[in-house]
């Protein structure tokens, strides 16, 4: 695809700041846009991330663009940071509110070797063993990426692998089959660790029955790698533009009218990159294709040295149990915790106070020793779980240019600069791209018999998610 000269927004030099405050009640299922110049979420990230580096302000009249890139998060802005240094294209990111606004600075922080919802065994059983190994395959070329990407950016990594933790004891025999599985058919080195070896050297989870130890895997600061990435994009001729939301959306001619508040952007191409905050009307293409789940996060204030050997933290690795409804949660370089898991079911709920509670149960269930500490910050936000629990990266027709990367469910931290990365192939024409079902097939609608799993048939899906919940923790706690 050829660079074609435009009318660019000057640059600002500086952060667009939020013309409105943050909504703590969004929901992507319940409104058409995700706002216009809205604040940041008051997450950790942003409150330890420093000053937001320049954009380049609002859209403020019609232009005309190679390639326009919808949603500014990681994705968004690692696929410009591909076009521009591996095919020569600069693209124009469209951001509804501040940049990285959404999932990029709302997540925990976890780089894992994977993406989607399901283990390697469930791909196996998916997919047939052949592309279960492409798929790894491909996991570990993302991994190694996303590595490439981060290491001239100053997010604070903390390295050492993945420490999957068994909350009951009924679990340990379905862990010990899937870590042999990665070892023997899938050449990776995941280790089982008994309860007392989980205490005494990595840490004092007192839900600990044992774990299943990956060698890949690293705790980030996502505030700080959302920013390094819109600096390393802008370095490369990428435009970002904040508080510019796609109001509308008409393709005539092969070229697509996109209608921010400020004008119309005129793209040959264009790459939607939108997360959990996927609006229902952005496009037809994307109508019902997510399922949109909250997440909630908390993080102490720092441990003292008594608090951290009473919780016996000897590890800083990035940390998850088994439950259905499962618990991320690390010790920060910082010195503070943090603990996330599923919050309510609709935006409006969200803010309730319940779901703090509910999580700061849960850390002192894990952490007895911390009963009491003061939570410095608090927040949820929306995850993108598609309805067969793996991401697609996409041109969904091929005689039409529009392309998505989404349905990382919640495993999109390191994934997100793979999927970037194919994506910006996708958009240049590049035939590098392996055949595997997530670069090969749309986001699917549910079936009928995956229909009270995955609440995709409104009004019920909120309905049939709360009792999926029920259920879900009846599985992790009682049955």
């Amino acid at each position: 695809m050829d660079i074609t000269a435009d009318k660019r927004m000057p640059d600002s030099g500086h952060s667009t700041g939020p013309s409105k405050p943050y909504d703590p009640a969004y929901d992507p299922l319940a409104s058409d846009s995700p706002g216009e110049g809205r604040d940041y979420a008051p997450t950790y990230w942003i409150g330890t991330a420093g000053e937001p580096p320049s954009d380049d302000g609002p859209i403020t009249h019609d232009i005309d663009v190679d390639v326009a890139i919808i949603g500014s998060g990681f994705t968004g802005l690692t696929c410009a940071i591909f076009l521009a240094q591996e095919h020569g294209i600069k693209a124009t990111v469209l951001e509804a509110n501040r940049v990285s606004w959404g999932c990029s600075t709302r997540n925990g922080g976890q780089a894992q070797c994977n993406s989607g919802r399901l283990k390697r065994s469930q791909w196996i059983e998916r997919y047939g063993l052949d592309t279960a190994l492409k798929l790894h395959a491909e996991m570990c070329d993302a991994m190694d990426t996303f590595k490439g990407l981060i290491k001239d950016i100053d997010c604070d990594p903390q390295p050492g692998g993945h420490l999957y933790i068994a909350h009951r004891a009924k679990v340990m025999p379905a862990l010990e089959k899937e870590a042999k599985l990665l070892r023997e058919v899938f050449h990776y080195d995941a280790r089982i660790l008994d309860a007392d070896t989980v205490k005494r050297e990595y840490v004092d989870d007192k839900e600990a029955m044992g774990a299943m130890h990956e060698p890949e895997g690293i705790g980030i600061h996502a505030g700080k790698l959302a920013f390094g990435y819109l600096r390393k994009a802008r370095a490369l001729g990428a435009k970002v533009h904040p508080s510019s939301p796609v109001l509308g959306w008409e393709t005539r001619n092969g070229v697509h009218y996109l209608k921010t508040p400020g004008g119309i952007v005129r793209a040959r191409a264009v790459a939607v990159a939108t997360g959990g905050y996927t609006s229902q009307g952005l496009h037809p293409e994307l109508k019902n294709r997510l399922l949109p789940i909250l997440s909630n996060s908390i993080v102490t204030r720092p441990l003292t040295a008594a608090e951290r050997a009473a919780c016996n933290f000897r590890t800083t690795q990035v940390i998850t149990d088994t439950r259905v409804l499962r618990h991320y949660y690390r010790l920060m370089p910082d010195g503070r915790v943090q603990i996330g898991s599923r919050s309510a079911i609709t935006g409006n709920d969200a803010p309730q106070k319940k779901y703090e509670n509910f999580l700061i149960g849960d850390l002192h269930r894990k952490f007895p020793a911390l009963a009491g500490i003061a939570i410095d910050y608090s927040w949820w936000g929306w995850v993108d779980v598609s309805h067969d629990m793996m991401p697609r990266i996409v041109q969904p027709d091929p005689m039409q240019t529009i392309f998505y990367a989404l349905g990382y469910g919640g495993n999109g931290v390191m994934y997100s600069a793979q999927a970037g990365r194919r994506m910006a192939q996708r958009i240049a024409g590049d035939k590098g791209v392996p055949e595997l079902p997530i670069f090969g097939s749309r986001l699917p609608f549910p079936n009928v018999l995956e229909m009270v799993e995955s609440q995709a048939f409104a009004p019920f899906r909120r309905l049939g998610q709360s009792v999926l919940y029920r259920w879900y923790h009846l599985k992790d706690e009682v049955l």
